[in-house]
């Protein structure tokens, strides 16, 4: 686990003073407002921005700057899935970002497509809310009294 959270901060560059920007694809404001207000708490880590559908988070994502997309399977309008495979697409902007999956659909077959594009985390929206915080503070380099990394698996 160390190891893939090694290779990511190599793989997407970033300076240790610089802020790790998360990008938030959610269509619960109950659930947006949570990953948002922890996010906040976390030091180094600022919001690049959120969607709440399928056609705004694709609209953003091809303008925006950032190192970690979170994103929901089920949104009120499209779904996380199929922006994933529009981000995919030849001619779209390239982002090296690391992608995480929070959704209550964390089904098999939905890890299999998200391995396809990119995803490397999957967490369980009704029970991993502290796994989703672990990681994203060891991605900042501010976690503190983490438990251990085998706790947050990989995709």
């Amino acid at each position: 686990m160390e190891q893939v959270l090694q290779e990511l901060s190599e793989r997407m560059g970033r300076n240790v003073t610089s802020p790790l920007k998360v990008f938030l694809v959610e269509d619960s404001a109950d659930v947006r407002d949570l990953i948002m207000e922890s996010l906040a708490e976390i030091p180094g880590v600022e919001l690049a921005g959120y969607a709440e559908t399928e056609d705004d988070a694709a609209a953003h994502l091809e303008h925006e700057s950032y190192d970690v997309l979170i994103l929901d399977i089920q949104l009120r309008q499209g779904n996380g899935m199929n922006l994933l495979q529009s981000l995919a697409r030849p001619g779209k902007k390239s982002h090296d970002e690391l992608k995480i999956i929070f959704s209550n659909h964390v089904s098999a077959t939905y890890r299999r497509v998200g391995l396809q594009y990119g995803v490397q985390f999957f967490f369980d929206k009704s029970s991993e809310f502290t796994k989703l915080r672990s990681l994203i503070e060891r991605l900042s380099g501010k976690g503190k009294g983490l438990g251990p990394a085998r706790e947050l698996t990989p995709a």
